[in-house]
């Protein structure tokens, strides 16, 4: 089977639009329209119709396309494990000041051999993280699909780290001068957490945080990102945030913000890391292992009801 035709139609599949499938293959249309044509010979069915916007997959098409996807990256796959030079191992992160950014590039640092390309995809879906794992886009991906029965059957997400959270407030809130707090210390406060997206797993995390505890999650308004967050905080008398204790966070000496630890019990954001189940990047080993010499939190930690499942790798 041609790989380049199988490719194609993957792409045409994916944007809707054999132009657009042509314009980022480097081809015409005219070739992707032949590629595809032999594909269907071949396979002996229709794979797309032709609509006013594009194509459209058939039922045929949609049967075929999860294989294709692996077809695909199992042959870019085979093309980068022999040829010099080949990309970087991608792993994709929730942002570069996350904690799984952190002790990603504590375990560069001691390996700075390790060839790394570290991206923050621009999704909020986990599963469309999932999808771009097993197109072979990226080679492991730092997100959580909550029910993993959801997963491509060829992608496989482990457990890897849990980040404990802390409460970030200004100088003149109320608990500014605490040295710990307990989750009932915060039923009374406002804990602003802005751009919380439906879908996407940090939502479902605040959830079931929010109503565990009883506590005020409140993620009205737009995010205009960390330093517009920052800023609020240092003038606000009344709010306040979480963030995990090991994110990182640079503000001006002036706005003098408090990272206070939560106790009894401590609040815990699960990590997990989805790759491919079969043929995994053969450095991400190495990277796991370092994840999982990092000291365990507590036994009386709270964690999030879906995190229990799938902490054994399934």
């Amino acid at each position: 089977m041609d790989t380049e035709a199988v490719r194609s139609f993957v792409r045409a599949a994916e944007l809707g639009q054999l132009q657009q499938a042509a314009d980022e293959l480097g081809v015409t249309q005219q070739a992707v329209s032949k590629r595809v044509a032999t594909l269907e010979r071949e396979l002996e069915v229709r794979l797309f119709t032709r609509t006013a916007r594009g194509v459209e997959l058939t039922l045929d098409g949609q049967a075929f396309l999860p294989h294709a996807r692996n077809i695909v990256a199992g042959a870019d796959r085979a093309v980068t494990a022999v040829r010099p030079g080949s990309r970087a191992q991608r792993i994709d992160v929730l942002g570069l000041r996350s904690a799984q950014a952190v002790v990603l590039h504590d375990y560069w640092r001691s390996h700075p051999e390790t060839d790394l390309d570290v991206v923050t995809l621009r999704v909020d879906d986990p599963h469309v993280a999932a999808a771009a794992v097993q197109a072979g886009e990226i080679d492991a991906s730092f997100r959580t699909v909550t029910d993993p029965a959801t997963l491509p059957r060829d992608v496989q997400m482990t457990h890897v780290f849990d980040s404990a959270l802390e409460l970030l407030v200004g100088p003149r809130h109320p608990l500014a001068s605490a040295r710990t707090v307990t989750p009932p210390q915060l039923r009374e406060h406002r804990i602003w957490v802005p751009g919380i997206v439906p879908r996407s797993e940090w939502a479902e995390f605040y959830d079931q945080l929010g109503s565990a505890f009883d506590l005020r999650i409140d993620a009205a308004g737009p995010n205009f990102g960390n330093e517009v967050l920052l800023d609020a905080l240092a003038d606000s008398a009344d709010l306040a945030t979480l963030v995990g204790a090991r994110d990182r966070y640079i503000w001006p000496v002036n706005h003098d913000l408090r990272r206070i630890p939560i106790v009894n019990p401590m609040l815990v954001y699960p990590l997990f890391l989805m790759f491919p189940r079969t043929s995994p990047h053969p450095g991400l080993r190495a990277i796991i292992n370092h994840f999982a010499s990092l000291a365990p939190l507590p036994e009386a930690a709270w964690l999030p009801p879906w995190a229990m499942t799938g902490r054994d790798g399934h």
